[in-house]
């Protein structure tokens, strides 16, 4: 069975995602803080964390920054934060998606589904792409870049494998939210900005000067095809 970290401090939204998540055929562990998330994390191995930002002590970013140092476990954050710069910096941490509260469960049940989704397919193919110093095999969900091995989480293998696919083709903002099916919320297509900076650190020799990932001003990116 698949399972959900919830990782809530309030009690009342912690049993409602829990009951939904339940109710759609997912094991479950909630946690209420910071410290006991990233060790349920490492001790439990979860197959996607639902990570509220505003947690008590050791926020939500923290928690994020910390597992995303030896872990790709999927994570769709949930928050109340209205301050974008929030969202964006934990989608530059390596969240793959999140939620903003007041939600529907519902939906957020959608988005974990979707989440998982991107994950099994990627590790259902079997191409081995290359472009360049970049090979991804996406059987095995694995980058290399000359030979050394890069860590990306499903969002981001997703992204990098649909420019690697085409190299040299311009895809807008809105193409690759529809590639990877639906990064964020009502197409929130600067979620696309923050996933590519992180694919830049991960993977560019300098990722203020990329070589791989090129920026088409105006419209969107594209894979360097020479």
């Amino acid at each position: 069975m698949t399972t959900v970290l919830v990782v809530e401090d309030e009690i009342e939204i912690a049993r409602v995602v829990r009951d939904y998540l339940r109710n759609a055929g997912f094991e479950v562990i909630v946690v209420g803080d910071g410290g006991s998330a990233v060790a349920s994390v490492r001790s439990s191995k979860p197959d996607l964390l639902v990570l509220d930002l505003g947690l008590p002590g050791r926020d939500g970013l923290d928690v994020a920054r910390e597992i995303r140092r030896w872990s790709t476990t999927p994570i769709v954050m949930l928050t109340a934060r209205g301050d974008e710069t929030d969202r964006i910096v934990g989608l530059e941490l390596g969240a793959d998606d999140y939620v903003v509260k007041p939600f529907s469960p519902k939906e957020l049940v959608a988005r974990v589904r979707a989440v998982l989704r991107r994950t099994r397919t990627a590790e259902r193919g079997a191409e081995v792409l290359r472009a360049g110093d970049v090979e991804i095999d996406t059987g095995k969900m694995r980058v290399s870049v000359a030979g050394a091995q890069v860590e990306l989480t499903p969002t981001e293998f997703q992204l990098l494998a649909t420019l690697v696919r085409e190299p040299g083709r311009v895809f807008t903002r809105s193409q690759l939210l529809d590639a990877v099916h639906g990064v964020a919320i009502e197409s929130y297509e600067r979620a696309i900005d923050a996933h590519v900076k992180n694919i830049r650190r991960k993977i560019e020799p300098t990722p203020g000067s990329p070589r791989y990932v090129l920026t088409v001003h105006g419209v969107g990116y594209r894979f360097a095809d020479a």
